[in-house]
């Protein structure tokens, strides 16, 4: 358990000492014993005292106002409205310091204060010594409240940009489960939609066709729905949908997917490459009377990898470039990779269009 924890899991009573005494850090203390210090070197050519008297008895005044510095710090735990603890604390300590000089002295004459009063060197030097501690005290208590509410204000910004970071990261999350489920439909629906034209004409091929639909929609769900992939995870599901399309059209569709397996770890959103076969094939080799060919490659061009779909089809159209998949993909590819990513559609010059991805590698 932490500190703070156990702060705030013990009683009210229990909580005030230990915050006091995690307040007596070692910080504080040094400077206290180090201003002590110098006040007794300051003070000493003005009093014939010794200097270890001389320093006994600043270092007991010194440390006597931190405490008090600290204590008024948590004591009383409620203040009247007109009262700012700030206040509190600087006036405790100019209270004090007059107060720790005097029973400094009273400890020289074993408690004696007629003895003290009578003695005109004492009451000097408790002139001196209170008047050092009080013009030098409440400054120093001034300063120590002004770093503390500085510290604070940093912790509390620090604490804002964390959880504005974590509100952003789970938007961001947000935003891509949305983009994804606006995938998963596409694609089933456009696969199924292919099955039924099948079965609507009567092919043969439509019962071996729906058999691979079955098997490839049982093994690429689950890719489907993954927050996180991989390059190679997303060429399997590729592979997957080019060998059910190849069934569908064995005489018009050939194809080839050359991505070498040193990109295979790489994380990639899923459905992302899919989304640009299908298009392929849908705009592409479906109208186009001859079919045509499917190529994925990849290639890596200094702190970019470049990916491929090119296809033999009809070529580029009207509305090709700004439908719902595309438009969709490059939101994810933006939020996935953020602003380095891209992706391009152009002519293909021997016929047909080229899709490309950029992004950047680690």
């Amino acid at each position: 358990m932490s500190k703070l924890s156990r702060i705030a899991s013990a009683g009210p009573e229990d909580s005030g000492w230990r915050v006091f005494l995690a307040s007596l850090t070692p910080q504080r203390v040094l400077v206290a014993l180090l201003l002590a210090v110098l006040a007794a070197l300051a003070l000493k050519p003005i009093f014939i005292t010794p200097l270890p008297v001389l320093l006994g008895r600043t270092l007991f005044v010194g440390l006597l106002a931190l405490l008090a510095f600290c204590a008024a710090a948590q004591w009383p735990a409620r203040l009247p409205p007109w009262c700012a603890r700030w206040g509190l604390q600087v006036a405790a300590v100019a209270l004090t310091v007059p107060v720790a000089t005097l029973l400094a002295y009273l400890v020289s004459v074993e408690g004696d204060l007629v003895s003290f009063l009578r003695s005109e060197g004492r009451i000097r030097g408790f002139m001196w010594i209170a008047g050092a501690g009080l013009l030098l005290g409440p400054l120093l208590a001034l300063g120590a409240l002004y770093r503390q509410r500085d510290a604070e204000a940093r912790s509390e910004r620090l604490r804002f940009e964390l959880e504005r970071s974590e509100l952003e990261r789970q938007a961001l999350d947000a935003r891509l489960r949305v983009l994804q489920a606006q995938v998963e439909p596409h694609f089933l629906f456009n696969t199924l939609a292919n099955v039924r034209m099948l079965v609507e004409t009567g092919s043969p091929r439509a019962a071996p066709v729906l058999r691979s639909l079955i098997a490839y929609l049982r093994a690429a769900m689950p890719r489907l729905t993954d927050e996180v992939s991989t390059l190679g995870d997303e060429l399997l599901l590729v592979q997957a949908y080019l060998d059910l399309m190849h069934l569908r059209m064995p005489d018009r569709l050939r194809f080839e997917v050359q991505v070498d397996a040193q990109f295979h770890t790489l994380r990639f959103p899923p459905a992302a490459l899919l989304t640009l076969v299908e298009n392929a094939i849908r705009h592409g080799i479906d109208p186009s009377e001859e079919g045509g060919q499917v190529q994925l490659g990849a290639r890596r061009e200094g702190q970019q990898l470049r990916l491929w779909v090119l296809d033999t089809g009809v070529g580029l159209t009207h509305s090709m470039g700004s439908g719902t998949g595309l438009k969709t993909l490059r939101e994810r590819l933006l939020l996935f990779f953020g602003p380095e990513a891209a992706l391009e559609l152009a002519e293909n010059p021997g016929g047909g269009v080229r899709a490309e991805i950029r992004l950047p590698l680690a």
